[in-house]
């Protein structure tokens, strides 16, 4: 991987790092390239149970890199082409698509400010640990755009349709308190131990009954757009499924046994 985005893999958990800490891990086209490649190897590796999506410096990450946006405006200008913004359908949507659809699970672990698509990327995450001194943004309407990166589908999901407008349409930093007792995190921990937190959870994740971890990922996308009726018969399908796997037959045992299962994500 490009050195933008550092990728390890360890003991079943992959970690994704976002790395220009000097732009405060602004999204400029090699870093969303490198993301987007990294993360769809973690998605295709079975020797990846969960995967970690963190950043390093004082930021998690702010979004678009302006200062390379403006440059790449200009030549549109110039030469007509429009490109600049298929950025949105070339790197975004294929990099929340990767985080949310992956059968398995991921932890972002939110150590700096989160604005734009680094909000984005954050809440297409499956959960979210983040350092008490982060905060978050929408950014879009900031600089005359709208939402992308997935965050009109999740923001409202999270918080509701009235909070997630008012976000959007009066951008401002929520802190991490706020963005707490508002529900965009999952685990709130002092900045020192932000590290240790997101990767201990993400261990225990990668450690836990990874097909269940996937079905409740598909379970819980499917019954945000369908009926009750649809989402009982997709529950069937799903519990059926799981039913049949070793992981569970390895859990009942170790039930039984008053043991500690191990897990073998089959």
């Amino acid at each position: 991987m490009a050195d933008t985005v550092l990728y390890e893999v360890g003991d079943g958990l992959a970690t994704v790092t976002i790395n220009r800490p000097e732009a405060m891990n602004a999204l400029n086209v090699a870093a969303k390239v490198a993301l987007r490649e990294a993360l769809r190897t973690a998605a295709d590796d079975p020797a990846v149970r969960a995967v970690l999506l963190t950043a390093t410096g004082r930021a998690f990450c702010v979004g678009q890199d302006l200062k390379e946006h403006v440059s790449l405006l200009a030549a549109d200008t110039a030469d007509g082409s429009g490109g600049t913004m298929r950025t949105v359908g070339e790197h975004y949507n294929p990099i929340v698509r990767t985080l949310t659809e992956m059968a398995k699970p991921v932890v972002a672990g939110v150590n700096g400010v989160a604005a734009g698509a680094g909000l984005g990327f954050a809440l297409a995450c499956d959960y979210r640990v983040v350092a008490d001194t982060a905060s978050f943004n929408t950014s879009f309407a900031g600089v005359a755009l709208t939402a992308d990166s997935g965050v009109s589908w999740t923001l409202p999901r999270l918080i509701g349709a009235s909070r997630a407008a008012d976000l959007l349409m009066f951008p401002r930093s929520v802190t991490a308190g706020q963005a707490y007792e508002l529900g965009i995190v999952n685990k709130l921990v002092p900045a020192a131990d932000l590290a240790a937190e997101a990767a201990a959870v993400a261990r225990a994740l990668a450690e836990g009954p990874t097909l269940a971890y996937a079905a409740l990922k598909e379970s819980l996308a499917y019954g945000a757009g369908h009926s009750l009726a649809e989402t009982l018969e997709k529950e069937d399908e799903l519990q059926n499924r799981a039913g049949a796997s070793q992981d569970h037959g390895i859990a009942v045992q170790a039930f039984l046994d008053k043991a500690k299962p191990r897990y073998v994500g089959r």
